[in-house]
């Protein structure tokens, strides 16, 4: 008796959604974009904003930037919510292990009174910074157009709420979970000169319309000299002053910048390169802010780490504005 096992192809009706098959052809779609591209509504509203009349609920007019294709923003790491998700699980369980390593060994022991002061006057207030972010970053998802910038801007609002954590949490291990640092640290942020100007730019980035724009100044310019002037600048001060520790409580936010900048910076040179016109309203844009962030952290950059450090910090800025295409 002879078994003859046959085989037989069966091929898809079509590979993929009809809207999708329109911009890639017909052929199998990765999961980023099928969850990105042509996914926010474009028409057939019930009813106009009852608090903005003149506008559709989704509409590219609420920002000066025009673009061809607003779905042109492809997120460089591919981001929707399962890879997002994944991607800050690992990170989350590296940062996790690092602070259960500090507590558990009592590192925090090791510091000196003033360099706990410090921490708590310089790195524990910018939780507060952090919270302006998350304000600003669900503002530009809310108001922006195309889901490839705006679910990226969700994923940014979502990770800042989770650095604020990180940074609270800084806090409560310095002062063995009494909360007083937070409560010191918020005072700094309310009433301390060094943190005035920057509470104030913060503040009026929460107030500016067009969401693009408060992209550009928390994304670009105040995200770009914080984490120079803290993560870079100020994390090397700590090594270098018996206080190396403490970077693993703030390596996920190392991380986690250079991970955002990929996105930051691809949203730059995309919308720089579409028109004469967006780039010198980019160009704009960043000559505004840095203009009002700059002398906000004057005092701050000077007391904690010396007059040179700004400087070397908007270096870094005009470095990454230029390899994105601006001030060319």
């Amino acid at each position: 008796m002879t078994i003859e096992i046959k085989t037989a192809t069966l091929e898809p009706v079509r590979n993929t959604f009809a809207h999708i098959e329109r911009r890639f052809g017909d052929k199998p779609a990765t999961r980023y974009q099928e969850a990105t591209y042509d996914v926010q509504s474009e028409a057939y509203f019930h009813y106009r904003p009852l608090w903005q009349p003149d506008k559709e609920l989704n509409d590219p007019t609420r920002t000066e930037i025009k673009m061809e294709d607003w779905y042109a923003f492809k997120d460089p790491r591919q981001f929707y919510y399962g890879a997002y998700v994944q991607q800050r699980s690992k990170m989350q369980e590296v940062a996790e292990n690092n602070y259960a390593f500090f507590e558990k060994r009592d590192l925090a022991r090791h510091l000196p009174e003033d360099m706990k002061a410090k921490l708590i006057r310089y790195l524990v207030p910018l939780r507060h910074v952090e919270h302006g972010a998350n304000l600003n970053n669900m503002y530009a998802s809310a108001y922006g157009y195309g889901t490839a910038i705006t679910q990226a801007c969700l994923y940014n609002g979502m990770d800042r709420l989770g650095i604020a954590q990180y940074l609270s949490r800084i806090g409560l291990i310095l002062d063995g979970n009494s909360g007083d640092a937070l409560a010191e640290a918020k005072l700094n942020w309310l009433d301390e000169k060094i943190w005035q100007g920057v509470r104030a730019a913060v503040e009026e980035m929460t107030t500016t319309e067009d969401w693009f724009e408060v992209l550009v100044a928390q994304d670009v310019v105040m995200d770009s000299l914080i984490n120079d002037l803290f993560y870079n600048q100020f994390d090397q001060w700590l090594q270098d002053n018996g206080a190396q520790d403490v970077g693993m409580l703030t390596e996920f936010m190392q991380v986690w910048a250079k991970d955002t900048n990929r996105w930051v910076d691809a949203v730059l040179k995309i919308a720089a390169a579409e028109s004469a016109e967006n780039k010198a309203l980019l160009e704009q844009w960043v000559t505004k802010w840095k203009g009002k962030v700059l002398p906000a952290m004057e005092l701050l950059a000077g007391e904690m780490l010396g007059a040179e450090a700004l400087a070397q910090a908007e270096a870094a800025l005009d470095k990454r504005l230029n390899k994105a295409g601006l001030f060319k």
